[in-house]
């Protein structure tokens, strides 16, 4: 992995500092050049680079920086907290077939403190559980096999996620994947101290973590592969 990247500032991790005890507008506005200079712009220089390590070995999840990155202003319509700004930066890179960022995806996201990498599911909808669901149900072997990996456990310790206490209406009890299948959430995910950041070896850090989740988030996308495409509909006036 040759990275063009050479890390970021010092500076930017002591913006986030700083951004963390004066979260509001007025502390922020006249600092919004600063911050799209120290974090923006080298985050879009990051993305770009991790892009090309994805071509390598999962072209799928290849994400323009734009779409990938999230914003740093949070929506604070239905929350009580009303800080508007973000305290960490984060990208996510979806599979190409997914609609609005659905189904297991790459994440990271980074604060003044660590850099966590995640591959997998966090928050799906009901129908989106249920095809997990019964894909384990009917893979569950196959789906044990890539968590047993040793380097994947050694660096990420095992499935992570929330779990029901009892097993989902329409699951068989005391099936074999019962365990799996009481889940809401199947991921993995690492965590660095932030000073990562700060040399040209992050892009090999996060790509390299991805590249080891990759057959793993893969196998959690199969219900959602290939979607049927809308056919053209042609109307006629009689």
């Amino acid at each position: 992995m040759n990275s063009k990247f050479p890390g970021f500032s010092p500076d930017a991790l002591s913006f986030l500092r700083a951004l963390k005890r004066n979260n509001r507008r007025e502390w922020f506005q006249p600092r919004k050049e600063k911050y799209e200079l120290l974090i923006k712009l080298p985050m879009m220089e990051l993305v770009g680079c991790l892009n090309e390590e994805f071509a390598r070995f999962a072209p799928a999840y290849v994400t323009p920086p734009q779409k990938a990155v999230y914003r740093i202003y949070r929506d604070t319509r239905f929350s009580k907290d009303k800080t508007p700004y973000k305290t960490h930066i984060s990208a996510i890179f979806p599979r190409n077939t997914a609609l609005k960022r659905e189904g297991s995806v790459f994440y990271f996201h980074f604060t003044e403190k660590e850099l966590l990498m995640f591959g997998g599911v966090y928050s799906p909808e009901r129908d989106e559980l249920l095809a997990y669901r019964t894909l384990l149900q009917e893979r569950f072997d196959e789906f044990n096999t890539i968590l047993s990996d040793r380097k994947l456990r050694r660096v990420f310790g095992g499935l992570q996620g929330e779990q029901l206490t009892r097993m989902p209406k329409s699951f068989p009890v005391g099936h074999p994947a019962e365990g799996l299948l009481r889940r809401r959430q199947w991921f993995l995910e690492a965590t660095v101290d932030s000073k990562a950041l700060l040399s040209g070896k992050v892009v090999r850090g996060i790509a390299g973590r991805f590249e080891l989740m990759a057959p793993f988030v893969e196998f959690l996308n199969q219900p959602f592969a290939q979607k049927p495409k809308k056919k053209n509909m042609a109307f006629f006036a009689l």
